[in-house]
């Protein structure tokens, strides 16, 4: 069943997030060795002890979102098509949220294609699903895509989220659950709520 995202407001949506954290944090990741949950868990907590700004934090902690909330349904290793679980999961997050933390959403996949394009080691940092789902997204960006992508103002961030994304995929590696972060998410609501 879809959520209804229409009713949410900014008291709910933390509270709303934390219960797709908590009842769906679990479900299967692209075939990566870890859930979905505990991959966003990953990329925030690598954040948060890198001293990352409370942005970046939160954009590698919500930049999947899509998957859950998504229409689409959530990827999987047999799909010929892409989901674009990534303007999925902005749809939800830029009613509530500053652009910074909405673009890390909404641009990741396509600073994955980014950085296929302009740094060729980023490649090797693939996983298999990571390369499967490249494919499906279009590939490396053209010298045009580039030229494009690079006016994006929050341009830095969404390429900090990227590397956590890739990041995200260690096997047991402890991290505190979504609650941890969660003043950290409503104060960043609080903020794009205030227009600072």
């Amino acid at each position: 069943m879809r959520p209804d995202i229409n009713n949410l407001t900014t008291q709910t949506i933390v509270a709303f997030i934390g219960s797709i954290f908590d009842r769906r944090g679990g479900e299967e990741y692209l075939g990566e060795p870890v859930t979905m949950g505990e991959h966003m868990l990953q990329g925030a907590t690598i954040a948060e002890r890198n001293g990352q700004p409370e942005e970046i934090i939160v954009g590698a902690l919500l930049h999947d979102i899509g998957h859950f909330t998504s229409e689409f349904g959530t990827f999987t290793m047999e799909d010929t098509e892409d989901r674009h679980h990534e303007d999925a999961g902005a749809q939800v997050l830029e009613r509530f949220f500053p652009s910074v933390v909405t673009d890390c959403c909404r641009y990741h996949v396509a600073a994955k294609r980014y950085l296929c394009a302009t740094r060729p080691e980023y490649f090797k940092r693939l996983s298999e699903a990571s390369i499967h789902s490249l494919n499906l997204q279009g590939g490396p960006m053209s010298p045009e895509e580039v030229t494009e992508f690079e006016k994006n103002p929050n341009l830095k961030e969404i390429i900090a989220v990227r590397y956590l994304d890739e990041a995200g995929k260690v096997a047991g590696m402890e991290t505190p659950d979504f609650w941890h972060f969660a003043p950290m998410v409503q104060r960043l609501v609080d903020k794009h709520l205030s227009g600072t």
